[in-house]
């Protein structure tokens, strides 16, 4: 497994992120097209890990915020892939890039499903349940 990271929107690294996402939130979620690319994409980093043989697995972007914030956005991995540990691989090498950046705080909004997957990774949920694309979420932060 190989992590790489863009911020090229005209590579093919961000374009096999894409993808992902459409497959996962448009595809499966019924997330509208038109909410999955919004007007972040051109600040993101956008990773995606790949198997040694160069499939595109999962994805994840990063959002940088202010005082030393980073926003963990888009986490998704194909439905054949999951329950793997591709989605702890992929944070924790976006966590090891934000930390490597100076970044000192990363903040999600994580869907109710969500949850517990985050909370093994030492996210902590605080705030009230929101809405967002017709589905449920939290918002979540961890020290890092």
């Amino acid at each position: 497994m190989k992590v790489v990271h863009t911020k090229d929107t005209m590579s093919a690294i961000y374009l096999d992120a894409v993808s992902i996402r459409n497959q996962v939130f448009v595809g499966e979620q019924g997330v509208p097209p038109e909410r999955e690319i919004d007007q972040d994409e051109a600040y993101c980093i956008h990773f995606v890990l790949y198997s040694d043989e160069q499939e595109a697995k999962g994805t994840v972007r990063l959002l940088p915020l202010e005082n030393g914030q980073i926003k963990v956005q888009r986490m998704a991995i194909l439905a054949q892939y999951r329950q793997q540990g591709l989605g702890q691989i992929l944070i924790r090498e976006a966590e090891d890039f934000a930390k490597k950046q100076g970044f000192d705080t990363v903040k999600l909004g994580a869907q109710l499903s969500a949850i517990p997957f985050y909370e093994k990774l030492d996210y902590h949920p605080y705030g009230e349940i929101f809405e967002d694309a017709g589905i449920q979420h939290v918002n979540m932060k961890k020290t890092l």
